[in-house]
């Protein structure tokens, strides 16, 4: 089963809830394959900072869920981000595409702009906070 590693990092600031997503090509969260004997919290900041540019104070497993995609275990870990952090940025990821990233506050209704596979990700963080 692949492994995939699901960063959930929330703004520092706490009020409103807000998670850092992606914004451009496509809007999507940040994830991972997860690398054999690397332990999936470590592999969600280790992603959080390749591909956001967000630095990771602490990773602590918040569950795992193997109803988001068929043959694939998501691994989902609370990154406590540090601050300052801005509202929206810009970072080069591991293959050098350029993507942009913003907030998402969890509260509002459903982002509809999100693929379906990261939309029932979304739903299980949700759910989970």
């Amino acid at each position: 089963m692949k492994q995939i590693a699901c960063p959930v990092a929330l703004h520092p600031d706490g009020a409103p809830r807000r998670l850092a997503v992606a914004t451009y090509p496509l809007t999507a969260l940040v994830l991972s394959d997860i690398a054999q004997g690397i332990r999936p919290e470590a592999a969600a900041a280790h992603a959080l900072y390749d591909i956001s540019g967000l630095e990771t104070r602490a990773a602590l497993l918040l569950g795992t869920s193997d109803d988001i995609v068929a043959g694939e275990r998501w691994h989902f870990a609370l990154c406590r981000t540090v601050p300052p952090v801005r509202d929206r940025w810009q970072n080069a990821g591991p293959d050098g595409t350029l993507h942009r990233f913003g907030w998402l506050a969890l509260d509002d209704a459903a982002h509809h702009d999100f693929a379906p596979t990261h939309q029932s990700a979304l739903d299980w963080i949700r759910a989970a906070l």
